[in-house]
């Protein structure tokens, strides 16, 4: 049965990956149904300008689980800064732990990643961490509880890693399930026109 993710995914036209494993299979709501959500559903019209921004900063919304209200304080953060906002931007939405431990094959997506850090699974440098938004930084380490390595959800998780490579800004220790930062997040490709939402930010 598809869930409103999913749904959210159809209405874009685009695989954001929300639902983890599924998204990679043949279950994946985008390939079984592409066409658009409801009873009466057309084929897709072009966008006007306006209407491209906003599709942009949905998908934002939804890939990394954020709200419009963080968003526009991530925005703000970013222009304020000396850097470049669009990158800025991108490496504040990187560094969440959230995406930290999605990328460090901890978690199968990011809303999988939100829920293991809201039941206390995650720890940052030893100590337990609830709020999926954290931002995690250079050195930081990043671990399963011990605790928690008995649990379902990380039961045969050192056996599927043994085949996957985080990306370059990330360590892993396979067997500890255990993971460093060691720069800045790079090379994130989002399906999104980062230049779009930009601009709907900015307005």
């Amino acid at each position: 049965m598809m869930g409103p993710k999913e749904k959210k995914e159809r209405a874009l036209g685009e695989h954001l990956h929300l639902k983890a494993r599924r998204c990679q299979s043949p279950k994946c709501a985008l390939v079984r149904r592409p066409q658009r959500p409801g009873v009466h559903a057309r084929r897709r019209r072009m966008l006007s300008d306006f209407g491209r921004q906003i599709r942009e900063k949905q998908k934002f919304k939804l890939t990394y689980g954020i709200n419009e209200r963080n968003l526009k304080r991530m925005f703000k953060q970013a222009e304020q800064s000396s850097d470049s906002t669009v990158e800025k931007l991108l490496e504040l939405a990187g560094r969440r732990l959230d995406n930290a431990i999605f990328k460090l094959g901890l978690a199968g997506s990011r809303s999988e990643g939100r829920q293991l850090i809201g039941h206390g699974h995650i720890m940052v440098n030893q100590r337990r961490v609830r709020s999926p938004g954290f931002l995690v930084k250079q050195n930081d380490v990043i671990a399963v509880r011990p605790e928690s390595k008995s649990k379902t959800a990380f039961r045969a998780l050192a056996e599927s890693l043994k085949t996957y490579e985080p990306p370059a800004w990330l360590y892993l220790d396979k067997e500890k399930l255990e993971g460093k930062i060691l720069g800045l997040p790079e090379d994130e490709k989002l399906p999104v026109e980062i230049n779009l939402l930009v601009e709907s930010l900015n307005k």
